[in-house]
């Protein structure tokens, strides 16, 4: 992209203690590392003096600020309302509730479509939430060879009765990156609220919930350089329309009501952390929505290319089988090889520090799909903080593996 900034993943690096160890990680997909602004945001927060929330001592303001800050930085990664944004302890507890609140309004007759391209915690809360109230799940499938999923593999389920449509908005097992918009546009036209897994997406590209057509968009910090919890993004209008179950004394407000119990502040402190971390990858001023658009513009050239590098050397790689070949894909790379079980491979990459980790990854229907063996595939993913010599690593590693 011309007149884009330089991606300088050497000072990147600089941030990450966790480097420090020698280890080139590739096991960002099941969770990232973190850089020192994160970790210091989160001790700051648990070591200052603070309290459930209020307005009257400072101790209650500091909790209040906590989390309308993280609030805020999660609306200006996804551009989406701050009014709008949920916390909960994972993006699946999160999914688990909002589709036994959606469930409420279903009955015997109405149908739900999910996709086997899915991680588990877009198929089975909403498979478990139908089978309660009598409703049907029809199940869209990819193309294994290619692992694409069409348009219209969603588009033909639909039907008056669809009440919701279940979709990822890139796959964490193979990368791949369904047309939301297309796949929203689909949805809404029969009527149906459209949730999608963002979970694996959201470290990879600039959202903007604006234009991506999602009713309710779901992703974990801690995929993208923060702490362990869930957020879920839907419009302020939709929420109010919600009546999830909730203890009497707590507030009915939105995005309150949705949030059960006492929230998290040094992780919505770490969350918010992120977010500025994420909005200087790259030098330059303006909003943090700008410059989150410039640095993760930036952060994607760099994904792709350190991609195009790995996918180049596991060509040469004889009998190597690569899963992950969708045409708009995520940088990570799935993999079996033919004189080594997965595991195996696993364990020899660490042992050369290495870590590139095997397995299903919760993703049970998109392995079926693909006749995985039974301990999966290896996973390669990059991050921020991947570099060429993390790659040159993991090419060497395979190789003398097998």
């Amino acid at each position: 992209m011309s007149g884009m900034p330089t991606y300088d993943v050497v000072a990147v690096r600089k941030h990450f203690p966790a480097l420090s160890e020698g280890t080139a990680h590739f096991d960002s997909p099941g969770g990232s590392q973190v850089p020192v602004q994160v970790a210091d945001a989160v001790a700051g927060t648990m070591v200052s003096s603070i309290a459930n929330r209020g307005t009257v001592t400072a101790a209650e303001a500091r909790a209040e600020e906590a989390v309308a800050l993280g609030r805020a930085a999660m609306a200006d990664l996804l551009n989406t309302p701050a009014e709008g944004v949920i916390f909960g302890r994972s993006m699946t507890q999160l999914t688990y509730d909002m589709s036994r609140t959606l469930a409420k309004n279903w009955a015997p007759g109405d149908e739900v479509v999910v996709s086997r391209l899915d991680h588990d915690a877009n198929i089975r809360p909403w498979v478990q939430a139908a089978a309660a109230v009598g409703a049907t799940v029809r199940w869209a499938s990819f193309e294994p060879d290619t692992a694409e999923l069409p348009v219209e593999a969603i588009a033909a389920l639909l039907t008056e009765r669809t009440r919701l449509v279940a979709v990822t908005g890139a796959s964490n097992l193979v990368g791949t990156r369904p047309d939301i918009p297309s796949i929203a546009a689909a949805t809404h036209a029969a009527g149906a609220l459209l949730y999608v897994d963002g979970v694996h997406l959201t470290p990879h590209a600039l959202i903007d919930l604006s234009t991506l057509g999602a009713d309710f968009y779901a992703c974990s910090p801690y995929k993208f350089l923060g702490p362990h919890h869930g957020v879920l993004a839907a419009a302020p209008a939709v929420l109010e329309a919600l009546a999830p179950d909730k203890l009497l004394p707590s507030t009915n407000a939105v995005p309150e009501r949705f949030e059960l119990g006492t929230l998290p502040y040094e992780l919505l402190a770490g969350t918010a952390a992120a977010v500025d971390f994420l909005a200087a990858l790259v030098p330059g001023t303006g909003t943090r929505r700008e410059r989150l658009a410039r640095s993760l513009a930036a952060l994607e050239e760099h994904e792709n290319a350190l991609l195009t590098q790995l996918e180049a050397g596991l060509a040469d790689i004889p009998g190597l089988h690569l899963y992950s070949r969708a045409a708009a894909r995520t940088p990570l790379a799935l993999f079996t090889l033919p004189d080594a079980t997965p595991t195996e491979i696993y364990e020899r990459l660490a042992a050369a520090n290495v870590n590139a980790p095997a397995g299903t990854f919760y993703a049970t229907e998109c392995a079926t799909h693909l006749a995985l063996p039974p301990d999966g595939a290896v996973r390669a993913g990059i991050a921020p903080y991947t570099d060429t010599d993390d790659i040159t690593r993991l090419l060497a590693g395979l190789t003398t593996a097998v």
